[in-house]
């Protein structure tokens, strides 16, 4: 994918298999707000929110975490951990090499610093945990883009949409 300056609402929808909906939403409810905003224009319309290829980043990582099951609430919550905690945005934990790297059970959310110290983000995120083992079982969050078969569906679905409405 070559990153662009910004994002329209349509692409990171396709891009990361979140709806346009849920996007308007999670910017209504200041989950993650697009770069550039929607304004009203002077003939009465409004222009499309348009998002970084940060915001698109993020989103991705976002993205997947819902597919895995995890709540608005509990996603606000590790964003709030990450900016406050340790001071850095989600894309920051995402990279290699950052000084904070995400990891799920699919259960919990963990962070895991650079000196190795691990953080439950959801539980008790200002308690460092002591961890036997079983590091194995985690995985990174991914920011990667919506999966083939994800794709797939959507294009037979809009596939089934044209030929109903024709």
């Amino acid at each position: 994918m070559k990153l662009k300056r910004s994002y329209s609402a349509r692409e990171v929808a396709s891009f990361t298999g979140l709806t346009a909906r849920q996007l308007q939403w999670w910017d209504a409810k200041k989950l993650l707000s697009a770069t550039v905003a929607s304004h009203k224009t002077a003939s009465g319309g409004f222009t499309e929110r348009r998002y970084s290829p940060i915001d698109l980043f993020e989103l991705l990582a976002l993205a997947d975490l819902r597919r895995r099951g995890f709540s608005v609430q509990k996603i606000r919550m590790v964003l709030d951990v990450l900016r406050n905690k340790f001071g850095v945005r989600l894309y920051e934990a995402l990279g290699e090499g950052a000084y904070v790297t995400l990891l799920t059970d699919g259960r919990e959310i963990y962070a895991r610093t650079n000196a190795g110290e691990f953080f439950n983000l959801l539980s008790a995120p200002g308690q460092p945990l002591l961890v036997v083992g079983g590091e194995a079982q985690l995985k990174e969050l991914s920011s990667q883009t919506a999966s083939q078969e994800k794709r797939k569906l959507n294009r037979k679905k809009s596939k089934v949409n044209r030929k109903q409405q024709s």
